[in-house]
Parts: structure tokens; C-alpha cells; sequence
């Protein structure tokens, strides 16, 4: 059974389509943990739901950003996972952290990179016209979205269609995507 843990800040819809993917396909990957440096997370009634366990390291508790990554760096290791894949975590991992797990962590962005990295990302992409957006999967490096690509996939955008719809759309196309690779990168 492969090891995966998940780290998450937000809403954690990536997270939860991942566990349950896993799941219905009876894939021999558990989900060991969910991280996540946001006590008030919607990440967390996941979990909960799902019955995964789940750690708070509240980054706003610890006296500096060095502080939080060496206690990451602990749960990480305590852990022992076969990947890491980040959901909507909103933190850059140090290099230390980077290269004691290098090409065990992966990241999912809702642009089609190199095009649009870092925050706020498919209206980024929206406003500034583009025709076709999608998702890139990449491994994490020591920058941000940086990472060599492992897979992308796309969609075009309607003519005349609101941001609103177009994120929607791409927040499924991650949804359906970010399992599969998963599986692909442990089997």
C-alpha cells in the first residue's frame, strides 16, 4: 500500500475528489494524513468526513516562517510518505523540505505553465484573453511553480462565458485529473 499524504489551506475539494477516486477504484494507495497550516480550513470537515486523519500547524501559532517548516518538515518525515501532493496549499515549500522529498511532491495549478504561475491564476488567464485554459501537474521545485510538468490538460473557453463558469469547469478538470496522476506516479 503507497503512502500519500495531502497538504491543503482552502477548501479542499482537490483533496477530498482525490480520497474518494482512490477509493472507488480500490487503489493500493492510502491517504495517510492531510496537513494543513489553516485551522479554519474547510480541508478539515473533509477529513473528518472522510475519516483521514488530519494535522493542524496553524502557521500563525509558530514564531517564525523557519519554525513552521521545520515542524512541516517533522510531521513530514513522522509520516513517511510515498508522495506528497499539494491541494490548494498556499505556502512555498523550503528547499530544505524540497530536497529531502525530491520528486515526492507534486503540485496542481489552475493554469496551463509556464504561462500564469503563482496566485490567482485562471482569472489571470481570463482577463487577459486566453482562448484555452486547463491545469498543469508538475513536481515541486524550489520555485513557484516551477516544477518540471508531468501532465496538462485544457479547455476552451466559450464565447462569451462568465469567469465563474470557466473556473467551475477547470476546478472538475482537476478534479478528474489529479487522482489519475497520482495513481500513474505511485504504481
Amino acid at each position: 500500500m503507497k503512502r500519500l499524504v495531502v497538504l491543503a489551506s482552502g477548501n479542499g475539494s482537490n483533496f477530498e475528489a482525490i480520497v474518494k477516486t482512490i477509493r472507488k477504484n480500490s487503489w493500493p494507495i492510502e491517504c495517510v494524513a492531510m496537513i494543513t497550516d489553516n485551522p479554519e480550513a474547510k480541508a478539515i470537515k473533509r477529513a473528518q468526513r472522510l475519516k483521514v486523519p488530519y494535522f493542524i500547524l496553524d502557521y500563525k501559532s509558530f514564531e517564525s516562517k523557519k519554525a513552521y517548516n521545520e515542524a512541516l518538515l517533522r510531521k513530514l518525515e513522522e509520516l513517511n510518505p510515498d508522495l506528497i501532493a499539494l491541494a490548494g496549499y498556499m505556502r512555498i515549500l523550503p528547499p530544505f523540505i524540497v530536497g529531502r522529498f525530491r520528486w515526492k511532491i507534486v503540485n496542481i495549478h489552475p493554469a496551463l505553465l509556464p504561462a500564469f504561475p503563482g496566485l490567482n491564476a485562471i482569472e489571470r488567464a481570463y482577463k487577459a484573453g486566453c482562448k484555452v485554459m486547463g491545469i498543469t501537474i508538475h513536481y515541486v521545485d524550489e520555485g513557484v511553480d516551477s516544477g518540471p510538468i508531468i501532465e496538462q490538460a485544457c479547455v476552451k473557453v466559450r464565447e462569451g462565458e462568465s469567469l465563474e463558469s470557466v473556473e467551475r469547469r477547470i476546478h472538475r478538470l482537476e478534479h478528474r485529473t489529479y487522482p489519475y496522476v497520482i495513481k500513474k506516479l505511485l504504481e
